[in-house]
C-alpha cells in the first residue's frame, strides 16, 4: 500500500525507548540535548514580535512565488549586514530549510541521482533524500587539531550521477567552518564537474572563534544555493520562515531561478503574516544573539573547567554553532553510555552515532542548555565516564 521511499525502520531505538519510559514515569532528568531556544530561558522582545503580527495588511492575499518583495528585501539587508550584496530577486522564501532543501533537490536531481553530504552531520538529510528519491553519498570530516574536509575522500565519492554537494557552514554538531582553501577546492570541484554547491548556513551567525564567518551567498564561481532562516538567526522556529539565495554564473543562475519559481508557485506555502513581520523579526535578533552567545560561551567555559579536572575525556575544537563534541573512552557503545547516563544519573545526551560519527567514543552536548542544568549535567556525565 505504501511507497518504497517511506519504507523506513520505524522501531524505536533503545535510547528512545529509555527516554520515553523516563518521561512516562514522570522522572526528572537534565536534558543536555535541547535545541529549542524558546524553551531555554532566553528573553524575547515579545512586544515587538507580537506587534509585528498585527499588521492590517495580513487581511489581503497577494501571493508571490518567491515571497513578498518587502520580506525578500529584508533578507537582502540581512546579507548586507554580512558585507554581501544579494539581490532580492535572487532570494526565494520557504517555510523551513527542509522545504528549501526539497526545492533544490527537486531542481537538481532525477530519481536515483546523488548528492554528497558531510559526515558527521545531522541525520535530517537521510529523510529528505528518501522523500525526494535522491541517494546520498557521504564525505568525511576528519579531526586533527580541528575539523577539516577530507577532500580526497570527497573526490573519490563523486560519480557520474552526482548532482551537487552539501556543506554545513558551520557544521552541526562539529562546529567546523569551511576554510578559504577548502572553499576554493569545493568551487573547483563543482565548476569542473558541472555540479551545484549547497550551503546550509543556519548557524552562520554564531561563531565562537575570532574568524570571518563568510557566507556562501556571494559565490560567483559555481552554481550555489545558500540556505538559512529565522529558526536559528532570530531564535523563532515557531514562525516557520527560511529562504534560499541563488548565486553563481549569471546564465545558469537565471535558469535555476526560473525553475525554482515554478516549484515555489506550485506550493505557495508562505503565509502573509510572517512575511510581513520578517523585517521586525530580523531587527530584534541582536539582543537574542547576545543572550545566546553569552549562554554558549558560559557553558563552554564551564565544560572546559570541569574537563580540566580529569583526564579520561576531552572536548573537540568547536568554531561555531550551539553544540560541543566530547571524545570519551570507547569502553562501550555510545548508545549504552547514553542509556546508562539517563537511567543512573538522570542526564540525557546524544550519542555520536546519531550524527554518523565514524565509531564509538563520541558524545554531543547542547551549549544552549540553561547554565545550572548544564553544569550539573556535565558533572554527572564525568562521574560516569
Amino acid at each position: 500500500m505504501f511507497s518504497d521511499r517511506t519504507n523506513w525502520n520505524l522501531a524505536h531505538n533503545r535510547l528512545s525507548e529509555t527516554l520515553a519510559r523516563t518521561q512516562a514515569q514522570g522522572s526528572s532528568f537534565l536534558d543536555l540535548t535541547t535545541s529549542n531556544p524558546t524553551e531555554c530561558g532566553l528573553r524575547y522582545n515579545s512586544e515587538a514580535i507580537l506587534r509585528s503580527l498585527q499588521n492590517p495588511a495580513v487581511l489581503t492575499y497577494r501571493p508571490d512565488p518567491k515571497g513578498l518583495p518587502g520580506a525578500r528585501a529584508a533578507v537582502a539587508q540581512y546579507y548586507r549586514s554580512h558585507g554581501i550584496e544579494v539581490s532580492a530577486e535572487d532570494i526565494i522564501l520557504t517555510t523551513s530549510t527542509s522545504e528549501a532543501y526539497s526545492f533544490v533537490f527537486r531542481l537538481l536531481c532525477n530519481p536515483g541521482d546523488e548528492l554528497l553530504v558531510p559526515a558527521p552531520s545531522y541525520p535530517l538529510f537521510e529523510y529528505l533524500a528518501d522523500i525526494q528519491d535522491v541517494k546520498l553519498s557521504p564525505y568525511s570530516l576528519v579531526y586533527d587539531h580541528g575539523w577539516q574536509i577530507d577532500l580526497h575522500a570527497l573526490e573519490r565519492a563523486l560519480t557520474a550521477r552526482t548532482r551537487g554537494l552539501v556543506v554545513v557552514h558551520p557544521n552541526n554538531p562539529t562546529g567546523h567552518f569551511v576554510k578559504n582553501a577548502e572553499r576554493g577546492a569545493l568551487n573547483e570541484i563543482c565548476t569542473s564537474r558541472g555540479i551545484a554547491l549547497i550551503a546550509d548556513e543556519v548557524f552562520l551567525d554564531f561563531p565562537l572563534e575570532p574568524q570571518s564567518a563568510t557566507s556562501f551567498a556571494g559565490e560567483t564561481r559555481a552554481l550555489t544555493f545558500t540556505l538559512t532562516g529565522i529558526s536559528k538567526i532570530c531564535g523563532l522556529p515557531q514562525m516557520k520562515m527560511a529562504w534560499l539565495a541563488v548565486s553563481g554564473p549569471e546564465q545558469v543562475k537565471t535558469q535555476a531561478l526560473e525553475r525554482l519559481e515554478i516549484i515555489a508557485d506550485t506550493y505557495l506555502s508562505m503565509n502573509t503574516p510572517v512575511q510581513l513581520a520578517l523585517p521586525a523579526f530580523l531587527d530584534q535578533r541582536t539582543d537574542f544573539h547576545r543572550q545566546l552567545m553569552e549562554r554558549v560561551r558560559s557553558n563552554l567555559s564551564e565544560l572546559d573547567r570541569q574537563l580540566s579536572l580529569q583526564n579520561s575525556m576531552n572536548r573537540l575544537r568547536v568554531e561555531g554553532g550551539w553544540y560541543a563534541v566530547l571524545r570519551v573512552p570507547a569502553t562501550r557503545s555510545d548508545e549504552e553510555l547514553a542509556i546508562s547516563l539517563l537511567e543512573t544519573k538522570g542526564v540525557y545526551v546524544h550519542p555520536g552515532h546519531f550524527y554518523n560519527f565514524p565509531g564509538d567514543g563520541y558524545v554531543v552536548l547542547s551549549l544552549i542548555t540553561p547554565e545550572q542544568d548544564f553544569s550539573e549535567g556535565v558533572n554527572r556525565l564525568i562521574s560516569v565516564v
